[in-house]
């Protein structure tokens, strides 16, 4: 149950993403700065140490939501979703990527769809992992969306990207304003389909934002509702766009 939302730059991209949940579910630890792999990675993260989205100091950003369209579940005690983040956060090209994945125990984790976004190469690619089959697909350089949900995932993807569609005829379409404006919408109306989610027993808990530059890169994070929480200052961690020399693993 999440909204992830791509637009451009001049010379750089915004990365947002609205992450929906249970309401029980204990509420996610804000950004930290860690190095993985002679990278220096930001994200947030569960209690238990997994991730949903991820910057590193490539510029690279990772963001992973669930598939709920695939109806199959792995059997018994899976791995966490949250382990593949982890496991692709520092890397800086699609093919690092890819090869960091592979060794990921796929049977063991629910289907999911990883988005990799490498400022370096302009490029965004997809992993898509079905319970079957692990796929990669290449999507174009340009404003886009990818939409999840447990509810209803088709009705929901239609009503998101309706108002996405909607809010890029707007003036300021593509602007820091606008991306935080449209991530708080409940167009068409509040509940389960809107962006900004509401139900009795789930919520969008969290707004995650990357801005990317040429030379910097930074996270903002803003925690609860954001239709709440709209004029709260948004908590922003930087990361220099070069690498670093230390190192440990997270």
């Amino acid at each position: 149950m999440c909204t992830v939302t791509f637009i451009l730059r001049e010379v750089g991209y915004y990365l947002a993403m609205n992450r929906d949940e249970q309401l029980a579910r204990i509420a996610g630890v804000p950004p930290q700065r860690r190095f993985v792999s002679r990278s220096t990675v930001l994200c947030p993260s569960e209690p238990g140490g997994g991730t949903w989205i991820s910057l590193n100091d490539a510029r690279a950003s990772f963001a992973l939501i669930n598939w709920y369209s695939v109806p199959g579940r792995v059997k018994g005690e899976g791995v966490s979703r949250g382990e593949v983040v982890r496991r692709a956060s520092a890397c800086c090209a699609p093919g690092e990527a890819e090869e960091g994945l592979s060794g990921l125990p796929l049977n063991l984790i629910n289907p999911f769809r990883l988005i990799g976004v490498f400022r370096d190469g302009c490029e965004i690619v997809e992993w898509k992992w079905d319970l079957k089959n692990f796929v990669r697909q290449r999507h174009p350089w340009k404003p886009q969306q990818w939409i999840s949900s447990g509810y209803d995932e088709p009705m929901a993807r239609a009503a998101r990207n309706l108002a996405f569609q909607r809010a890029q005829r707007e003036d300021s379409a593509g602007t820091v304003e606008w991306l935080r404006r449209l991530h708080r919408s409940h167009h068409p109306k509040c509940g389960p389909f809107s962006t900004c989610m509401h139900r009795a027993d789930a919520a969008t808990v969290s707004y995650t934002e990357i801005s990317v530059t040429q030379n910097e890169a930074t996270m903002g994070y803003r925690s609860g509702q954001p239709c709440v929480s709209s004029r709260d200052v948004i908590h922003e961690t930087t990361v220099a766009a070069t690498p670093v020399d230390n190192h440990s693993q997270f």
